[in-house]
């Protein structure tokens, strides 16, 4: 339990963490933005706006997910991690239309030449800041398995790319003096938004439909089962399943005939005491089945 406290503890603090960084940043994007005149600081403004509420929405889900199994809920919450990674894609996806938008009305209707030197600056701060939280949030993310904390990263590793995008687009436009470079390099920052919304959708919704554990992690469970001790003839009926950082394994074990009833449930209780070792936050159902071959 001690365990289990300090991993909600350190989803909370990151995704509080994440929540800090982006407020600053759109603040500060948006003022630079504005004061400049860049179409593409003011994206990028949009753009870690949406990030903002996913963080909020991530650092509620990490919450709510943490909450052990109730009477309507008897799997517990996990699942909605699942259900907060699919909003924030869709929140991704959003800002990349509202910046295509303000790209093209920017380049039907120009404004001028922008003030690139201070949005070159809040830019080149914007993509460290960012970087550094977000491989703090991929870290704990899969320290804890967190697919909320995930979203959460891809959100501000995508923010590294596209700022680091613009920046590069505000140093040509201002050595070329062509401001119409400014909207352009939006629009490219707004399909690079589009392709991080469509990945973190499908990852997501695989976890909603119940899609099965990993490859390795699957072999690593049925070694264990057929390892575990001599009396162990086999086994069938084999799931997995995943809810959030919660993972589900059900089986039919087969035992010999002649086992008690105390010496099948001590095999059960083995196996599944070798699997939690290997895989957190595993849960293990198993029915034991008598072996029907006759010695």
């Amino acid at each position: 339990m001690i365990n289990e406290l300090s991993m909600d503890q350190k989803k909370s603090r990151v995704a509080a963490l994440s929540i800090i960084s982006n407020t600053s940043l759109v603040i500060l994007k948006f003022v630079i933005g504005f004061i400049a005149g860049s179409v593409s600081v003011i994206s990028e403004a949009i753009h870690s706006s949406l990030d903002l509420i996913a963080s909020i929405i991530a650092y509620f889900a990490v919450k709510k997910a943490s909450h052990p199994p109730d009477e309507k809920h008897h799997f517990g919450h996990g699942k909605v991690e699942n259900l907060s990674g699919a909003v924030e894609a869709l929140l991704i996806f959003l800002a990349a239309v509202m910046i295509i938008w303000e790209s093209v009305e920017k380049i039907i209707h120009p404004h001028g030449m922008p003030k690139v030197e201070l949005a070159i600056v809040v830019m080149a701060l914007s993509a460290g800041v960012n970087f550094f939280v977000s491989n703090r949030l991929m870290e704990v993310a899969r320290e804890t398995d967190s697919l909320a904390l995930e979203a959460d990263a891809w959100h501000l590793r995508t923010d590294v790319y596209t700022s680091l995008g613009v920046l590069i687009g505000l140093i040509i436009v201002r050595l070329t003096n062509m401001p119409i470079l400014d909207p352009i390099f939006a629009i490219g920052v707004a399909l690079v938004i589009m392709k991080a919304a469509f990945d973190l959708t499908t990852e997501a919704m695989e976890d909603l439909i119940d899609k099965k554990l990993p490859d390795d992690e699957e072999k690593m469970i049925k070694k264990i089962i057929k390892n575990c001790c001599p009396e162990v003839v086999g086994f069938h009926r084999f799931r997995t399943r995943k809810a959030g950082n919660n993972k589900f394994v059900d089986l039919h074990l087969v035992l010999p005939a002649n086992l008690s009833i105390e010496e099948a449930h001590s095999i059960c209780d083995d196996i599944e005491l070798r699997v939690e070792e290997q895989i957190p936050n595993v849960q293990i159902l198993i029915h034991v089945e008598p072996d029907k071959v006759k010695n």
